[in-house]
């Protein structure tokens, strides 16, 4: 279990007094805590613990990576390589992340699946992959795949 994952890192970078890596932990296990007192109150909130971690995590890159390119535009380059350490902390704590190859061809075995024939299928596509590869997939570029082939 993911959540189990990162206690125990958090533990281990406070033995080695690791403070970038227990900061970034502490930014999660904070973000998952937020998330579990917004279920609480949300009756539809998603019961599969690992989908919910792996989905605050991809946002959290998500947001560093927007972060580095802003800072890097300001030249802000201290502030970009805090962010990128952060990424590569909280990548660790992903799956492995799938190629372009890979994510064409899912992309194309999820449409024959659905039996999609055009861009109006686009919103069922996206639903399955991200209900398969949750946490292991680029859905911008799965995205832009899905439309390249239905177009």
């Amino acid at each position: 279990m993911l959540r189990d994952q990162l206690t125990t890192s958090m533990k281990q970078a406070m033995k080695d007094k690791d403070k970038r890596r227990l900061t970034t932990i502490r930014l999660i296990l904070a973000a998952i805590k937020d998330r579990d007192i917004a279920a609480r109150t949300d009756k539809n909130a998603t019961l599969d613990e690992d989908a919910v971690v792996l989905e605050i995590l991809s946002k959290m890159i998500k947001q560093r990576k927007e972060s580095v390119v802003v800072y890097e535009e300001a030249g802000r380059l201290e502030l970009a390589q805090q962010e990128q350490a952060e990424m590569e902390i909280i990548s660790e704590f992903q799956p492995r992340q799938m190629s372009d190859e890979e994510i064409e061809v899912a992309v194309q075995q999820v449409i024959v699946k659905t039996e999609a024939t055009g861009l109006k299928d686009l919103g069922k596509i996206m639903a399955t992959l991200k209900e398969t590869y949750a946490g292991q997939m680029d859905f911008s570029k799965a995205s832009a795949v899905a439309r390249a082939v239905l177009s």
